[in-house]
């Protein structure tokens, strides 16, 4: 008798907890999925960051050795290849800033193209040499003939990172 009645609350328990709930129209589904965040050199937290638009912005009104500390966020759009010790982000039309890592103290995985990042630095303008400029082609894994297509310096929007914050890769 007692496993009787241990079945039939086994059943039972079984079909009530296999039972489909259905929705009505006004309700939703909603899962929520907590972005996790890998931190790189010092500390940076998600308050207060602008966008990348908005750095583009500053970065237009400034010239060649003016500087600004910021904090924003953008998407990766390359990385070093070899060692993860630059990035160009992505801001606003079509425009990049170059990323180097504060005393040379921290890199970022290989595999960061494409993920969401919080940076914390300084902001500045540089003219990059042609030398320079082919190096960073050949950590990217550019071709030898993509690379001697660069004969000119270029000024760029630079940007040295204190501390980064970088959605993990799932």
């Amino acid at each position: 008798m007692k496993n009787l009645v241990q079945l039939c609350f086994f059943i039972l328990f079984g079909l009530t907890a296999c039972k489909e709930v259905k929705k009505t129209n006004n309700e939703v589904a909603e899962t929520k999925q907590e972005v996790v965040y890998d931190s790189f050199g010092a500390k940076v937290s998600l308050d207060g960051a602008i966008t990348s638009e908005a750095l583009l912005s500053k970065f237009k009104m400034m010239k060649a050795g003016d500087s600004i500390n910021v904090k924003f966020t953008s998407t990766v759009k390359d990385v070093c290849s070899k060692k993860g010790c630059w990035m160009r982000l992505s801001l606003a039309d079509d425009s990049e800033t170059m990323v180097r890592f504060k005393d040379y103290g921290f890199f970022v995985p290989l595999d960061s193209k494409g993920r969401e990042i919080v940076l914390k630095g300084k902001a500045f303008i540089k003219e990059t040499s042609v030398k320079e400029l082919q190096h960073y082609a050949e950590d990217a894994g550019k071709t030898a003939e993509e690379i001697a297509k660069i004969t000119s310096s270029k000024i760029e929007y630079t940007f040295l990172a204190d501390g980064v914050l970088m959605t993990r890769k799932m």
